[in-house]
């Protein structure tokens, strides 16, 4: 590892091997079909740029974004004709996506007539199975001529997939029967969860997001997925305290006997969750170092009795086992990942 200083006392340790490794994964779980990649809201929090050059040497060549901003910012590392925006294009960013060339989802009639009156060109479109979020209604189809568009990807999202739940099938078999109605030269319903129900969620293209980054989606998932983001904070102050002495807002903790605590910087707006106090960990080379006190805004206190040669401006590593954190702060690996705040410095290694 090449090594580089680091001014911001917060810093996420990123493991590139992991990532593609991950992608590799659920690219052998698609089977026959393609793997592309979720890359919205920067990347899940790891910064989008890095993670699609990373993933694009791995092989994938769909990626996936929400806005058109973030289209913007990746199309000097990805060909836009592989670059996708989910949440479509009306009048008022029609210009900004002609300019910057991705490829528009369509999700309803305004939408699909739009891109037909200006002849737009390549487009996906997004079909409604039953989750009522975006894309065509089964009684919006009828009245939309798709026959007029260019359409690669029929897309549809699975709700549930993340449960063994009878809406999983409800949705395949509504998006077998719509997408008769749509010429396309490619279906894709699969998201990371869609990928471990089985090969008839797959057709041409599978979706993963949350999968890529770690995040286990589907508990039967957890062995072929491997953590990616490692949460590192620096020792700002040390200090001895006695017995009964109390730590943090509120005085939620009192120390039980004397102990050598370090206040580090890291808090809830770098993403760490103040549902985490008194209850998450740090560690150094294997030895834990419990978090005691309230979670603040940029700071924790941790106990370091147990590491005594730790001194100011030392880095320990923060507890971030997505699934394990999810459960212990009542937050999902969703948030978890994406809150990971912008003031933390980036390091892929």
């Amino acid at each position: 590892m090449i090594e580089i200083r680091h001014d911001a006392p917060v810093r996420l340790r990123l493991d590139a091997a992991a990532l593609t490794a991950n992608w590799r994964a659920l690219d052998a779980a698609s089977g026959r079909a393609a793997t592309g990649a979720a890359v919205k809201a920067d990347g899940y929090g790891l910064g989008a740029i890095a993670v699609a050059q990373h993933l694009a040497k791995a092989g994938c060549s769909d990626f996936f974004v929400a806005h058109w901003s973030e289209a913007a910012a990746l199309k000097s590392v990805i060909p836009v004709d592989q670059l996708a925006v989910l949440n479509g294009v009306g009048p008022h960013n029609l210009e900004a996506a002609l300019q910057i060339g991705a490829i528009p989802v369509l999700n309803n009639p305004e939408q699909a007539r739009l891109w037909q009156s200006i002849n737009g060109g390549r487009c996906h479109v997004m079909i409604d199975t039953g989750m009522n979020r975006l894309g065509f209604g089964p009684d919006e189809i009828a009245e939309s001529n798709f026959a007029a568009l260019d359409v690669d990807i029929l897309l549809s999202h699975l709700a549930s997939a993340d449960e063994d739940s009878p809406q999983n099938a409800t949705q395949l078999a509504l998006f077998q029967e719509l997408s008769r109605a749509i010429p396309a030269k490619r279906r894709s319903l699969a998201n990371s969860a869609g990928i471990q129900l089985g090969p008839d969620y797959h057709f041409d293209l599978t979706r993963p997001g949350l999968a890529l980054y770690g995040g286990v989606p589907r508990s039967d998932m957890a062995e072929m997925l491997q953590q990616v983001v490692y949460p590192q904070a620096e020792i700002l102050q040390i200090r001895a305290l006695p017995a009964g002495a109390p730590i943090g807002y509120n005085a939620t903790y009192h120390a039980p006997s004397a102990m050598i605590v370090a206040t580090i910087a890291i808090g809830y707006a770098d993403g760490y969750p103040r549902s985490l106090s008194n209850i998450g960990n740090c560690r150094l080379a294997g030895v834990t170092l419990p978090l005691v006190g309230r979670v603040s805004m940029d700071l924790v206190t941790i106990d370091i009795s147990a590491a005594p040669e730790l001194r100011v401006g030392d880095f320990v590593d923060v507890d971030f086992d997505l699934s394990a954190a999810a459960e212990q702060s009542n937050r999902s690996q969703y948030e978890l990942l994406t809150g990971l705040g912008q003031r933390a410095n980036r390091l892929w290694v």
